[in-house]
């Protein structure tokens, strides 16, 4: 080697060695079916300064099928009673437990297995036999609490769609839109609220994944596409060296997230999360980029039509009515919920709910 050529190959290397591991090893984002991987979880709940009858209700893994495979859910703890319920309309499971008033230290325990392989849509090859009944397809379509279909909702959808035909355009179009036009808000407490008109009226087109993927099944459904939220929690790293896109350490007690399918003739349901195309532009390296960082396009590709299953689903239920509450129903369950005969306690308030979510090695 030329002098010359050895020193500016020696001056290179410190920058080199500056380059964050995590981005070093970083693959393309794409995740494909493949082999199940199993895993275990354990929810520990303590309910703080309890008041009367106390219960809580911990989301179960409720969804079986090509991509997640449910297990045995098992409890231990001082609970007067604990089983297993269902909200009765999107088949939502929960572990229900309840104390008797005077019970100082209420906790439970409860262990979830569950078995899950990544997703990946093969959009060359459509089957028109895969169909959606019409009564699936109206109640996929409907508004809820926090997702109506009417008003600026329509109006919005009718604007992103303009121009495109099929369901696969209008799908692709309003993909593209929530991914260029919203933003990853920090500050959102939790994975916000998901209040889809609100953050139309107001323009503000920001916060975390239950509001940018809310907008998402808002818009797809506003157009006449079946679509719905899926609430669950990150459980493992990310296999493509995606550090924003898994959970962290084992403790996965914060580490919730949506994300949002939409129903294609031909295709069936198909995996989205635009939610997490912004999370990748805001979290992945050490200051905000944008979406033509090369970070980004690999999994803006790969989520329309993709998952990794580093990630637990729950359920797609919306406007939860918990068995036994004397409270109104919730917008979503995908954290413990508890309640005292002051009422229904604020799941994301450590000083008055405890609970811990850790995936057991």
């Amino acid at each position: 080697m030329k002098r010359r050529s050895f020193l500016q190959a020696a001056a290179a290397t410190p920058l080199a060695l500056a380059v964050p591991r995590a981005f070093a090893q970083q693959a393309t984002f794409a995740p494909m079916s493949g082999d199940w991987k199993s895993y275990e979880i354990l929810t520990r709940v303590e309910v703080l300064k309890p008041v009367g009858v106390s219960r809580v209700w911990i989301p179960l893994p409720s969804i079986d099928g090509p991509y997640q495979q449910t297990g045995a859910n098992t409890w231990s703890g001082n609970a007067t009673s604990a089983k297993v319920v269902s909200d009765g309309k999107y088949g939502a499971s929960m572990m229900a437990a309840e104390w008797a008033p005077g019970e100082a230290a209420p906790v439970i325990e409860v262990t979830s297995r569950f078995q899950t392989r990544d997703r990946n849509t093969d959009f060359s090859r459509p089957d028109p036999s895969i169909k959606l009944e019409p009564a699936a397809r109206e109640f996929y379509t409907a508004s809820t609490s926090l997702i109506p279909v009417d008003g600026i909702v329509r109006t919005t959808a009718r604007e992103v769609t303009k121009g495109a035909k099929t369901e696969m355009e209008k799908a692709r179009a309003i993909y593209d839109w929530v991914v260029e036009n919203t933003a990853r808000d920090p500050k959102t407490r939790g994975c916000g609220v998901g209040d889809i008109k609100s953050m139309l009226e107001t323009k503000t087109l920001s916060g975390k994944c239950a509001d940018l993927n809310a907008l998402y099944v808002g818009l797809a459904r506003a157009s006449g596409l079946p679509a719905r939220d899926v609430y669950g929690i990150r459980v493992a790293k990310s296999q493509f060296g995606y550090r924003s896109l898994g959970a962290g350490s084992e403790n996965i007690t914060k580490a919730q997230h949506c994300r949002a399918e939409v129903f294609l003739t031909g295709y069936g349901w198909v995996p989205i999360d635009p939610a997490d195309v912004r999370k990748v532009v805001l979290e992945e390296k050490p200051q905000p980029t944008t979406l033509a960082d090369p970070v980004v396009p690999s999994v803006r590709k790969a989520l329309f039509g993709g998952w990794e299953m580093n990630w637990l689903a729950y359920n797609d239920a919306h406007d939860v009515k918990l068995p036994g509450s004397n409270a109104k129903p919730i917008g979503f369950l995908m954290y413990p919920q508890c309640e005292t005969a002051e009422g229904l306690r604020d799941s994301l308030d450590p000083d008055n709910f405890k609970y811990t979510i850790t995936r057991k090695a």
